[in-house]
């Protein structure tokens, strides 16, 4: 008899219980069951890879298992192809739901008809789900994963044909009892597309139910905690108390990227002791480095005209243009899980937010020549000075054409800066950066590691403060100087830099703007302000 086989933690499709550390997936839905009992329709929402498959699948199987329910999960993907092509879309919707069934193990009185009903086009769906509800002797519930594949008039079909069959069942009509959406959007963008007034709850809609539209959230730190003591209790390895700490301030939670960065510590740096937030730190830099599929989908969206006019405001800290059509769009990247769910408006965690910059200023880095280890101090501290005078060089000579060449322009300061920065920091040292919507900055901070005179393993810490002087705009001086005073007593430190950069039309020339200076902040520290 063989062994059983190692779980671990997955980061590729679906969880099983048999071969991957997990949460119980109902424990994250409470409330999805009691929607099914009560016999409703409703949408559950969530970013890519937070677990909604997963719990589908648990949720079908336990509510089959219990022997008065036909529970059946199967995916919309493949119908993504049929685009306009209800009819088209019906049979591939159609050939799913059957394939899923047999793959259940059902036996043959749970199964669908075979062949189905014939019927016109744009009733076929519903006319094989009344066959079969007719046959079925257990009430029938569906769950339509990647329900948001379905396109225009395809999407229009079927969410039309569902509406129709649910009200119908008040009048006997054999239908499912209860059908969940399961997709990336909330309820609003289904209402919309089966014809309901996406502001009102309208009783003639099955997605009426706005206020009951499950998200699937990301884990919290005690849920983080639970997971990862599912491997010491297999294994004997631990996770300190800091390393779980450290994944929770990354991650804020994110399933895949809690996951990742565990699969990352324990089977590709094969870390076989305790696991500290050192090691923690380590594989964030190699799940961003070499761009994982999960953060490459993220990032290939940047570009999208709905998610850039959403994030470029965030990244460069100016307020949104907020028309008629913001709140749809701001519900849309929401719904990607790029920016968190609530006030204020901000990246939804630190490992995207490094991503957002690095990906953005990939095209400038390309630009920057400099060796990053001719900026390391004979005694190992960073040489922070030389690097913003490099920087001043470099801004001279290559700055107005990598804003031209920029495709987020508002932020182009911001990201040119950054994209500077980490050529030269990252090879030794880290960056920390912090921005949001209407902050009017972004903070930066360069973690560089060094060895002391004896021997001991110290952190030079240097913080920076970015602000842009555009047209019609105060002098940013005085905010920027209180600003930076906060985040340096956040991170109690003495001294930092505030570097301005003056976009206006009417800006004196180089020669005249002074570079560098030293200022005072209102507590009384003495920093210094660059100006380019």
């Amino acid at each position: 008899m063989q062994p059983p086989r190692a779980r671990y933690f997955n980061t590729t499709g679906p969880c099983g219980p048999q071969h991957h550390y997990m949460l119980p997936p109902m424990q994250r839905l409470p409330q999805a069951r009691e929607l099914i009992e009560m016999d409703r329709y409703f949408v559950l929402h969530a970013p890519r890879q937070t677990g909604k498959t997963t719990a589908l699948r648990t949720m079908a199987s336990e509510l089959t298992a219990e022997g008065g329910t036909a529970a059946l999960m199967f995916s919309c993907e493949r119908a993504k192809s049929a685009g306009d092509d209800y009819a088209a879309a019906e049979e591939i919707l159609l050939k799913s739901l059957r394939e899923a069934a047999k793959r259940s193990g059902w036996p043959d009185e749970l199964l669908p008809p075979d062949p189905w009903p014939q019927a016109p086009a744009g009733t076929r769906f519903s006319a094989a789900l009344t066959e079969w509800c007719h046959r079925c002797p257990r009430r029938v519930v569906l769950f339509l994963d990647e329900i948001d594949a379905l396109q225009g008039n395809s999407m229009v079909s079927i969410l039309s044909q569902l509406r129709d069959g649910h009200n119908a069942r008040h009048e006997r009509h054999p239908f499912p009892t209860s059908v969940v959406l399961c997709g990336l959007r909330d309820v609003r963008d289904y209402k919309v597309a089966s014809g309901g007034d996406p502001g009102r709850s309208n009783p003639a809609s099955p997605f009426n139910i706005i206020a009951e539209s499950l998200r699937l959230g990301d884990f919290t730190a005690d849920q983080i905690t639970e997971l990862y003591d599912q491997h010491t209790q297999a294994t004997g390895q631990a996770f300190t108390k800091d390393a779980v700490d450290r994944v929770f301030e990354l991650t804020q939670g994110q399933p895949w990227l809690v996951n990742a960065l565990a699969y990352e510590i324990i089977l590709q740096l094969g870390v076989t002791s305790a696991i500290t937030a050192g090691q923690v730190e380590d594989a964030k830099e190699r799940l961003i480095r070499k761009r994982a599929m999960h953060l490459d989908a993220l990032v290939a969206r940047l570009h999208e005209p709905r998610v850039k006019r959403v994030m470029e405001p965030v990244v460069a800290g100016s307020f949104p243009d907020i028309d008629a059509t913001f709140s749809d769009d701001l519900s849309y990247v929401r719904d990607l899980g790029l920016i968190k769910q609530k006030p204020p408006l901000e990246v939804a965690n630190p490992i995207y937010r490094e991503v957002i910059l690095r990906v953005l200023g990939d095209p400038s880095e390309q630009y920057v020549m400099a060796d990053p280890r001719s900026f390391v101090l004979p005694d190992g501290r960073f040489d922070l000075d030389r690097l913003l005078e490099e920087f001043v060089v470099f801004w001279r000579e290559h700055g107005e054409v990598l804003i031209r060449q920029e495709g987020y322009h508002e932020a182009a300061c911001q990201i040119i800066l950054m994209a500077f920065l980490h050529r030269l920091v990252n090879g030794g040292g880290q960056l920390d950066r912090e921005y949001a919507a209407g902050t009017k900055r972004l903070d930066v901070l360069v973690r560089w590691p060094y060895t002391g005179p004896d021997g001991e393993r110290l952190m030079q810490r240097e913080a920076m403060e970015l602000k842009v002087w555009r047209t019609n705009e105060n002098d940013p001086t005085p905010d920027g100087l209180a600003q930076l005073d906060r985040y340096l007593d956040r991170l109690t430190l003495t001294t930092g830099v505030l570097v301005i950069f003056d976009r206006r039309p009417q800006a004196p020339p180089w020669k005249e703007r002074g570079g560098f200076e030293q200022a005072t902040t209102p507590s009384g520290r003495q920093v210094t302000v660059l100006r380019v």
